[in-house]
């Protein structure tokens, strides 16, 4: 009986570490679609593209400390692409709101000016409780 309980519980733990990495391996590919280089080449300018000279990191970084210490902004506001070429900035990716948008191009004018910089920040779509309820389902079955 014993040794019968013993096998038994050696499958099953071998069952477990097997089935393991292609659960992950899964959730690997879920998350390589949200890759979105293709979309921002697409648009011009890249963060691959920014100079590594000094005047242009320091103009991106007063730029990213200005919008992450206003605590008022979304995750999404603090996480805009701030792309800086030859004193030129690019802003891009997603706000929830005009308000947004607005506050960030602010503080990018406070340090460049008004006239050196191309906003392509966008606003994204408000959520629904359907559309979450969309995403939460297409995740757990990705998860499977």
């Amino acid at each position: 009986m014993k040794k019968m309980s013993m096998m038994l519980a050696v499958s099953l733990s071998a069952a477990v570490a097997l089935s393991a990495p292609v659960k992950i391996h899964a959730a690997q590919q879920s998350t390589s679609k949200a890759d979105n280089t293709q979309k921002n080449a697409e648009k011009g300018v890249t963060a691959e593209q920014q100079k590594e000279n000094k005047t242009d990191r320091e103009i991106t970084r007063e730029i990213r400390r200005s919008v992450v210490k206003d605590k008022s902004l979304s995750i999404k506001a603090h996480n805009v692409k701030i792309i800086t070429k030859d004193g030129h900035v690019t802003l891009k990716g997603p706000v929830k709101n005009a308000d947004e948008k607005k506050a960030v191009e602010k503080a990018a004018e406070e340090v460049v000016g008004k006239g050196k910089i191309t906003n392509e920040i966008e606003i994204a779509p408000a959520k629904t409780k359907k559309g979450k309820k969309e995403d939460k389902e297409k995740k757990e079955q990705t998860e499977k």
